[in-house]
């Protein structure tokens, strides 16, 4: 086990890692809509990454209905694995909506041998998220 300073030093080098592996600018939060962002996420079960809607439930709704209508081509063209949860719930009871892709390993951020494996998830993934998100923007917004 580690202590909470130590796994979160571990975090921190991970995502250092995967900067200087990855070098470039992601959109995540700076997408220009409110409540829109994509996001990485690694712990130590699960990894995946996500487009996620946190506005208010009326927002929500608007953008979820826009991308709905968008699903079959985010499946077809570029995110075949791509999971839809209009509600979603946070860990802090927070409902949101989300799509996400998930890495069907199992993977542990405290395991640097599955560092690797998750960079390039990340960086194959998201990049076609955000193919998807550069194509359809006007669309979606």
């Amino acid at each position: 086990m580690f202590s909470k300073e130590e796994s979160k030093q571990i975090k921190q080098l991970f995502w250092t890692s995967l900067g200087k592996s990855f070098p470039r600018k992601w959109i995540l939060y700076n997408t220009k809509i409110k409540g829109f962002s994509f996001k990485f996420h690694f712990d130590n079960k699960t990894a995946h990454v996500s487009l996620d809607l946190e506005d208010n439930l009326e927002n929500r709704i608007n953008y979820w209905e826009k991308l709905q209508s968008l699903k079959s081509i985010l499946r077809n063209e570029y995110l075949p694995e791509a999971i839809f949860e209009e509600e979603f719930y946070l860990d802090n009871g927070k409902e949101i909506s989300r799509i996400y892709v998930p890495l069907e390993q199992k993977v542990n951020i405290h395991n640097k041998n599955h560092w690797r494996e998750v960079m390039e998830f990340f960086n194959e993934k998201m990049n076609l998220f955000e193919l998807f998100f550069e194509e359809y923007k006007d669309v979606i917004k």
